[in-house]
């Protein structure tokens, strides 16, 4: 059993994505262990975290706050190699990472911030359509490319992009789903390779 303040941590560190008790438990005990530095350094960050980044205020992504009341603009942004005529359309600042990452998407981006659920409660006038068709309109975008996740809400909210945004005459595509790299088809369900089957391309 750890101390109260340790456990108070922990519970803290357990309301973070992917960190259950044990994981939250084996942190606390790390921070105890390692140079008090350490904990106090983290601490500082995370107090100031708030003051020092934010959404950005043309696509969502988190950016840094280099000038109190300045426009508050992240680094795909502001970059002037980006296409800004390319708008790739995602759910979360983590989707939109993940596509960074792997280098093949030399647009710009836009955060829905959330996807059409109804269980949730989540429907099309909680999404922030309005400020992207401005953007639309603003950069001449010309394809906008729809990155949610292949789910039911996924699915729904790429269906509601397509209606809503097929007045402004731009082209709306939808990333492609199948089999994964490295992957045996066996273990493949259906829809995943009724997609990849109906997305084949030529080699």
């Amino acid at each position: 059993m750890l101390p109260r303040s340790a456990r108070a941590i922990a519970r803290l560190l357990e309301r973070l994505p992917g960190v259950g008790e044990r994981t939250a438990s084996r942190y606390v005990v790390h921070l105890l262990g390692a140079d008090p530095e350490v904990a106090q350094a983290l601490g500082r960050a995370l107090v100031e975290l708030h003051q020092h980044v934010r959404p950005c205020e043309r696509c969502g992504n988190l950016a840094e706050v280099e000038v109190v009341d300045a426009p508050v603009v992240c680094e795909v942004c502001a970059d002037p190699r980006r296409d800004p005529t390319l708008l790739c359309v995602v759910a979360k600042v983590s989707d939109l990472s993940a596509i960074e990452r792997s280098g093949a998407m030399r647009g710009r981006y836009f955060v829905l911030g959330r996807l059409v659920s109804p269980l949730d409660g989540i429907g099309p006038d909680d999404l922030p359509l309005e400020r992207l068709s401005a953007r639309i309109r603003e950069d001449g975008v010309r394809e906008v490319i729809v990155a949610t996740p292949p789910s039911v809400d996924g699915e729904a909210t790429a269906l509601l992009l397509a209606r809503e945004l097929e007045a402004l005459g731009v082209t709306l595509s939808r990333i492609a789903s199948g089999v994964p790299h490295g992957s045996e088809l066996e273990f493949a369900d259906q829809v995943t390779l009724g997609r990849a089957i109906a997305g084949r391309r030529g080699v």
